[in-house]
């Protein structure tokens, strides 16, 4: 319970299957499948689980690769490449793991796993919870709440981002990061940005104007605004407004994905189904990892 609410916790899968794909040694099921990805993935859930006792959890999933967002803009993410074919047979693993874990996994045809997130984040909120979203990724930086009500959680530097947290890492308040990624890009997920408009420039304009239709293109009226080169960055801004917007409607999340609820009895977290595990990790060979697990479902 947070503040008399019950917290849910919403974990953005993806991050954490990439991430122990590339930092942990390659592994294989007995019959030759890769899993080293799956079994740094499930180690995740389980310590989290084992640390934090959450009484209700979900993880948000990507269905595809492919989102509307590509059929707005074809060159969204498009610098990723192909999956690494030892990486692809891991998220049906994955999906499996973290059903046998018993843990909610939540995606959506033509959407991403922010979108899924965000809408079970706001109707979370909407039914009297709080939400810790535990990612790394800043687009979701704009789901934090003044009021304290979500938050986000690095997992790796164990550090929480709530309003300050992120005016503090950024420079503006979250409902703004939506604006900021429309002037500065995002090169992870292949989002152009204004050219010449850096971090400090963008969120400049926004603490003086508020949101990118509103920046001003004439320099005379950036007069008090504390930044170097704020003529130039008037001009640019100016001249390449309409390409921010664009960007800024791509980088913002939906909170109503069709059929996606945060309905607190669905999030509630009973424990590991102890058959599914059992079968599930002798078929891939993983040894000793299910004696960490620390809650079954009675």
């Amino acid at each position: 319970m947070a503040g008399g609410r019950p917290l849910v916790h919403l974990i953005d899968g993806a991050i954490y299957v990439f991430r122990a794909y590339y930092t942990l040694p390659s592994m294989q099921a007995p019959d030759g499948t890769p899993t080293g990805a799956a079994y740094g993935y499930a180690n995740t859930l389980i310590k989290y689980v084992a640390d934090v006792d959450p009484s209700h959890l979900a993880v948000g999933w990507d269905d595809s690769m492919e989102s509307f967002r590509n059929e707005i803009f074809p060159e969204y993410k498009a610098q990723r490449g192909e999956m690494p074919d030892d990486l692809e047979p891991q998220w049906e693993i994955c999906e499996q793991v973290t059903r046998a874990l018993g843990v909610l996994l939540i995606g959506k045809p033509h959407y991403e796993a922010d979108d899924v997130i965000a809408t079970l984040s706001t109707d979370a909120v909407r039914r009297g919870a709080e939400v810790r979203i535990i990612t790394t990724d800043k687009d979701l930086s704009q789901l934090v709440r003044e009021d304290g009500r979500v938050a986000l959680y690095d997992l790796a530097k164990d550090k929480h981002f709530d309003a300050d947290g992120v005016r503090d890492k950024f420079g503006v308040d979250p409902a703004q990061i939506p604006d900021y990624l429309g002037l500065v890009g995002d090169t992870v997920d292949n989002l152009p940005g204004v050219p010449g408009v850096g971090p400090k420039g963008a969120a400049a304009a926004l603490q003086a104007f508020g949101r990118i239709e509103d920046i001003p293109a004439d320099p005379e009226k950036w007069a008090g605004v504390k930044v170097r080169g704020a003529k130039r960055l008037a001009e640019l801004i100016g001249e390449h407004r309409q390409r921010a917007l664009e960007t800024r409607q791509l980088a913002t999340v939906v909170r109503s994905v069709p059929g996606v609820k945060g309905e607190l009895r669905s999030l509630r977290y009973r424990g590991a189904d102890r058959d599914a595990v059992q079968t599930l990790f002798e078929r891939l060979g993983w040894g000793r990892i299910a004696s960490r697990i620390t809650r079954w479902a009675s």
